[in-house]
Protein backbone atom coordinates (compact mmCIF):
# COMPACT_ATOMS: atom_id res chain seq x y z
CA UNK A 1 0.00 0.00 0.00
CA UNK A 2 1.13 3.65 -0.93
CA UNK A 3 1.77 5.73 2.06
CA UNK A 4 2.00 9.70 0.71
CA UNK A 5 2.28 12.86 2.96
CA UNK A 6 0.12 15.65 1.49
CA UNK A 7 2.48 18.20 2.76
CA UNK A 8 4.47 16.52 -0.05
CA UNK A 9 1.63 16.90 -3.00
CA UNK A 10 0.71 19.85 -4.98
CA UNK A 11 -2.84 20.78 -4.50
CA UNK A 12 -3.95 19.41 -7.47
CA UNK A 13 -2.92 15.93 -6.35
CA UNK A 14 -4.61 16.26 -2.97
CA UNK A 15 -7.57 17.23 -4.71
CA UNK A 16 -7.16 14.13 -7.08
CA UNK A 17 -6.88 11.98 -3.87
CA UNK A 18 -9.86 13.10 -2.56
CA UNK A 19 -12.49 13.19 -4.91
CA UNK A 20 -11.56 9.95 -6.10
CA UNK A 21 -11.63 8.45 -2.38
CA UNK A 22 -14.42 10.23 -0.57
CA UNK A 23 -17.08 8.52 -2.65
CA UNK A 24 -20.19 8.96 -3.59
CA UNK A 25 -20.84 13.07 -3.07
CA UNK A 26 -23.97 13.55 -2.37
CA UNK A 27 -24.55 17.22 -4.72
CA UNK A 28 -26.49 20.95 -3.58
CA UNK A 29 -27.53 22.96 -6.34
CA UNK A 30 -27.77 26.34 -4.68
CA UNK A 31 -29.45 29.43 -5.71
CA UNK A 32 -28.27 32.68 -4.38
CA UNK A 33 -29.23 36.35 -5.18
CA UNK A 34 -26.90 38.89 -6.07
CA UNK A 35 -26.41 42.23 -4.68
CA UNK A 36 -27.61 43.65 -7.77
CA UNK A 37 -30.44 41.18 -7.90
CA UNK A 38 -29.16 38.45 -10.09
CA UNK A 39 -30.25 35.07 -9.61
CA UNK A 40 -27.27 32.87 -9.44
CA UNK A 41 -27.40 29.14 -9.42
CA UNK A 42 -24.47 26.79 -8.80
CA UNK A 43 -23.30 22.71 -7.96
CA UNK A 44 -21.42 21.94 -5.01
CA UNK A 45 -20.53 18.25 -3.77
CA UNK A 46 -19.20 19.39 -1.00
CA UNK A 47 -22.14 19.07 0.82
CA UNK A 48 -23.49 17.00 3.89
CA UNK A 49 -25.91 16.94 6.90
CA UNK A 50 -23.87 18.77 10.00
CA UNK A 51 -27.17 18.55 12.50
CA UNK A 52 -30.93 17.55 12.72
CA UNK A 53 -31.19 19.66 15.99
CA UNK A 54 -32.06 22.26 14.24
CA UNK A 55 -31.60 21.12 10.65
CA UNK A 56 -28.66 22.03 9.47
CA UNK A 57 -26.54 21.56 6.40
CA UNK A 58 -22.53 22.21 5.24
CA UNK A 59 -21.10 23.78 1.97
CA UNK A 60 -17.36 24.01 1.12
CA UNK A 61 -17.30 26.19 -1.24
CA UNK A 62 -13.53 26.51 -3.08
CA UNK A 63 -11.77 29.33 -4.23
CA UNK A 64 -10.22 29.15 -7.20
CA UNK A 65 -6.73 30.62 -6.90
CA UNK A 66 -7.91 32.40 -4.03
CA UNK A 67 -11.17 33.88 -5.75
CA UNK A 68 -14.31 33.93 -3.72
CA UNK A 69 -16.94 32.44 -6.02
CA UNK A 70 -20.16 33.78 -6.70
CA UNK A 71 -22.56 31.91 -4.24
CA UNK A 72 -19.99 32.24 -1.41
CA UNK A 73 -20.07 35.97 -1.42
CA UNK A 74 -23.78 35.90 -1.91
CA UNK A 75 -24.35 33.79 0.87
CA UNK A 76 -22.08 36.08 2.88
CA UNK A 77 -23.59 39.15 2.47
CA UNK A 78 -27.59 38.11 1.84
CA UNK A 79 -27.40 35.63 4.34
CA UNK A 80 -30.25 33.19 3.06
CA UNK A 81 -29.76 30.61 -0.19
CA UNK A 82 -31.79 27.34 -1.23
CA UNK A 83 -30.19 24.18 -1.51
CA UNK A 84 -31.61 21.68 -3.80
CA UNK A 85 -31.26 17.92 -4.29
CA UNK A 86 -29.39 17.36 -7.81
CA UNK A 87 -31.27 13.89 -9.55
CA UNK A 88 -31.32 12.02 -12.79
CA UNK A 89 -34.28 14.46 -14.09
CA UNK A 90 -32.52 17.80 -13.62
CA UNK A 91 -28.99 16.77 -13.72
CA UNK A 92 -28.11 17.68 -17.35
CA UNK A 93 -29.73 21.54 -16.75
CA UNK A 94 -27.69 21.52 -13.11
CA UNK A 95 -24.40 20.56 -15.51
CA UNK A 96 -24.87 23.82 -17.52
CA UNK A 97 -24.87 26.00 -14.83
CA UNK A 98 -21.65 24.72 -13.61
CA UNK A 99 -20.24 27.59 -16.52
CA UNK A 100 -18.49 30.05 -15.38
CA UNK A 101 -20.24 33.56 -16.23
CA UNK A 102 -19.92 36.67 -15.07
CA UNK A 103 -21.20 38.19 -12.12
CA UNK A 104 -24.41 40.06 -14.12
CA UNK A 105 -25.29 36.62 -15.66
CA UNK A 106 -27.76 34.13 -14.31
CA UNK A 107 -26.52 30.68 -14.44
CA UNK A 108 -30.38 29.87 -13.83
CA UNK A 109 -31.43 31.30 -17.37
CA UNK A 110 -28.64 29.84 -19.16
CA UNK A 111 -29.71 26.42 -18.19
CA UNK A 112 -33.83 27.09 -18.61
CA UNK A 113 -34.56 26.42 -14.97
CA UNK A 114 -37.52 27.69 -14.16
CA UNK A 115 -37.36 30.25 -10.99
CA UNK A 116 -40.01 29.64 -7.84
CA UNK A 117 -40.98 31.93 -4.57
CA UNK A 118 -39.51 31.41 -1.49
CA UNK A 119 -42.05 31.29 1.49
CA UNK A 120 -39.56 32.41 4.21
CA UNK A 121 -36.61 33.96 2.49
CA UNK A 122 -36.23 36.30 -0.15
CA UNK A 123 -34.22 33.69 -2.26
CA UNK A 124 -35.92 31.92 -5.00
CA UNK A 125 -35.40 28.06 -5.80
CA UNK A 126 -36.21 25.73 -8.85
CA UNK A 127 -38.83 24.07 -9.94
CA UNK A 128 -37.21 21.15 -11.24
CA UNK A 129 -35.67 19.50 -8.26
CA UNK A 130 -37.78 17.27 -6.17
CA UNK A 131 -36.31 18.32 -3.35
CA UNK A 132 -35.16 22.15 -2.32
CA UNK A 133 -34.49 23.68 1.14
CA UNK A 134 -34.50 27.47 1.92
CA UNK A 135 -31.32 28.13 4.39
CA UNK A 136 -30.40 30.75 6.64
CA UNK A 137 -26.31 31.61 6.93
CA UNK A 138 -25.89 29.97 10.37
CA UNK A 139 -21.98 30.24 10.16
CA UNK A 140 -19.21 31.26 7.75
CA UNK A 141 -15.39 30.36 8.20
CA UNK A 142 -12.54 31.05 5.68
CA UNK A 143 -10.36 28.34 5.87
CA UNK A 144 -7.06 26.71 4.37
CA UNK A 145 -4.59 28.33 2.14
CA UNK A 146 -0.70 29.04 3.01
CA UNK A 147 -1.05 32.50 1.80
CA UNK A 148 -5.24 33.20 1.21
CA UNK A 149 -8.16 31.05 2.43
CA UNK A 150 -8.76 28.33 0.22
CA UNK A 151 -12.31 27.45 0.99
CA UNK A 152 -15.46 29.12 2.25
CA UNK A 153 -17.27 26.66 4.59
CA UNK A 154 -21.01 27.61 5.13
CA UNK A 155 -23.03 26.27 7.42
CA UNK A 156 -27.16 26.77 6.85
CA UNK A 157 -29.82 26.38 8.98
CA UNK A 158 -32.66 25.23 7.24
CA UNK A 159 -36.31 26.97 8.08
CA UNK A 160 -38.15 25.02 4.89
CA UNK A 161 -38.45 21.95 3.19
CA UNK A 162 -40.01 21.27 -0.03
CA UNK A 163 -40.67 17.96 -1.06
CA UNK A 164 -42.55 16.56 -4.07
CA UNK A 165 -45.84 14.79 -3.18
CA UNK A 166 -44.70 11.75 -5.33
CA UNK A 167 -41.90 11.04 -3.33
CA UNK A 168 -42.93 11.76 0.30
CA UNK A 169 -44.50 8.88 2.17
CA UNK A 170 -45.38 9.41 6.12
CA UNK A 171 -42.71 11.62 6.79
CA UNK A 172 -40.15 9.49 4.85
CA UNK A 173 -38.58 9.89 1.48
CA UNK A 174 -38.72 7.27 -1.19
CA UNK A 175 -34.84 7.27 -2.62
CA UNK A 176 -36.10 5.27 -5.63
CA UNK A 177 -38.57 7.86 -6.55
CA UNK A 178 -35.85 10.95 -5.88
CA UNK A 179 -33.37 8.94 -8.08
CA UNK A 180 -30.57 11.39 -6.51
CA UNK A 181 -27.06 11.11 -8.60
CA UNK A 182 -23.77 11.58 -6.98
CA UNK A 183 -20.35 12.93 -7.97
CA UNK A 184 -17.54 11.26 -8.29
CA UNK A 185 -14.30 12.09 -9.63
CA UNK A 186 -13.51 13.50 -13.31
CA UNK A 187 -16.69 13.89 -15.27
CA UNK A 188 -18.10 11.11 -13.63
CA UNK A 189 -21.48 10.65 -11.47
CA UNK A 190 -23.45 7.91 -10.27
CA UNK A 191 -27.04 6.75 -9.67
CA UNK A 192 -28.27 5.38 -6.11
CA UNK A 193 -27.61 1.88 -7.55
CA UNK A 194 -28.51 -1.33 -5.59
CA UNK A 195 -29.84 -0.75 -1.86
CA UNK A 196 -29.18 -3.15 0.78
CA UNK A 197 -29.96 -3.16 4.49
CA UNK A 198 -28.29 -4.01 7.89
CA UNK A 199 -29.09 -3.58 11.00
CA UNK A 200 -27.54 -1.87 13.69
CA UNK A 201 -26.54 -3.43 16.72
CA UNK A 202 -28.84 -2.58 19.97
Amino acid sequence: MLSIDPATNTERENYKFLIGSIIPRPIAFVTTISKDGILNGAPFSYFNIVTANPPMISLAIQRPEGRQKDTARNIIEAKEFVVHIVDEQNVEKVNKTAAILPPDQSEIELANLTPIDSIKISVPGVGEAKIRMECVLEHSVELGGSESPGSDLIIGKVVQFHIDNEIYDKGRINPGGLAAVSRLAGNNYAKIGEIFEIERPK
